[in-house]
């Protein structure tokens, strides 16, 4: 199964449940897997709310699955799909997970800087079951509308380049989508 979309908490587990008897892996860079003998640490529920550079408040609810490689390898062989479950279910017994929550995978060790990552790729094969992982990204939420960026007292856009003559950040003053529009090109994000 290939996700082009973030995927949400309820799909994810859905997945997991289909193949209990598997043993779990997680691929975090080409040719890169977590140890098999990573614990999953803990599942935290994110509720984020925030404001975008044209005024616009978002708000959205993140899942993230915390995996941790020991220093001291227990074992070479991953834990089952099930081990997994029983982790999640004992979670949700104390903290209801949002089933629309988008999924993420928190992981890092010493060659790899801590992120969090998305579930991508979603691989069965004979007995293991491989989440391969996927960069998170910035993006500007208010390009992504065709709309604005907030504008200084003196019009220009929050997302001009500096020109190194600036002795202070401007104040920004926020507008709607109606008094200037984020265009490709038009140097605003």
């Amino acid at each position: 199964m290939k996700t082009s979309e973030p995927m949400t908490w309820q799909a994810f587990k859905n997945t997991l449940i289909q193949n209990p008897d598997k043993f779990l892996q997680f691929q975090y860079a080409e040719g890169e897997f977590v140890h098999p003998s990573f614990h999953i640490t803990e599942i935290k529920q994110v509720p984020i709310v925030s404001v975008d550079c044209g005024g616009q408040m978002n708000s959205w609810t993140e899942v993230i699955v915390q995996l941790w490689e020991p220093q001291a390898r227990e074992t070479d062989c991953p834990m089952k799909v099930s081990k997994a479950l029983s982790i999640i279910n004992l979670v949700e017994k104390a903290l209801p997970l949002n089933p629309v929550a988008t999924v993420k995978i928190e992981f890092g060790n010493s060659k790899f800087d801590t992120r969090q990552m998305y579930p991508g790729e979603l691989i069965t094969e004979g007995d293991s079951f491989t989440v391969s992982l996927t960069p998170d990204y910035t993006q500007c939420k208010a390009l992504s509308r065709s709309q604005n960026c907030g504008i200084t007292n003196s019009g220009d856009s929050c997302c001009v380049p500096a020109t190194g003559k600036e002795t202070a950040k401007p104040v920004l003053e926020l507008v709607g989508a109606e008094a200037l529009a984020c265009a490709p090109g038009s140097g605003c994000c």
